[in-house]
């Protein structure tokens, strides 16, 4: 496509940044309630632990697998009630990223269209279990994308530590 100046000649359209979503998958998934059946007699009240995690891989050229994954453990008085794992996984096509730009869409915009399946894969795996429903909260990917830069900003600031041997010229 082409776009016309005030002088009417053609020029070609800048090349425009895409994001083409190729497929959303399940890719591991497990659930253990290794106190069952004696847990659901349990009194007291449940603790929670979640672990997220993200992970970015490229499979081809301008083709990336995000993947995010979420563990749950749940203990009543102190005994494991259950163990709930997905890893939820997106294949994305891009074209038209600079470098710093591809690394912020991957960290923000594709975690975000992977996170409600995840969601929905835990909380399948819970109340599967024979469990009370579970929801993972909104995550703000772009807010813990701008931590990790300050983080990395912060790391490049710090001098290096220098091995040598004391006094100099010993060794």
């Amino acid at each position: 496509m082409a776009d016309e100046t005030s002088n009417g000649a053609a020029q070609p359209a800048a090349a425009q940044a895409q994001i083409n979503l190729q497929q959303i998958y399940l890719k591991d998934a497990s659930f253990e309630a290794p106190n069952a059946p004696h847990i659901f007699q349990e009194q007291g009240a449940p603790q929670l632990q979640l672990n997220l995690g993200q992970k970015v891989t490229p499979l081809a050229e301008g083709v990336y697998e995000v993947v995010l994954s979420a563990t749950v453990t749940c203990t009543i008085n102190e005994k494991t009630a259950y163990l709930a794992e997905a890893h939820q996984a997106a294949i994305f096509g891009m074209s038209g990223f600079d470098a710093q730009n591809l690394e912020g869409v991957l960290s923000t915009y594709c975690p975000n269209v992977v996170f409600p399946y995840l969601r929905q894969s835990v909380s399948s795996l819970i109340q599967g279990g024979g469990f009370p429903p579970f929801l993972l909260q909104p995550i703000n990917f772009e807010q813990v994308y701008m931590e990790t830069l300050r983080r990395r900003a912060e790391q490049a600031k710090q001098p290096q530590a220098v091995e040598s041997t004391f006094p100099p010229g010993n060794a």
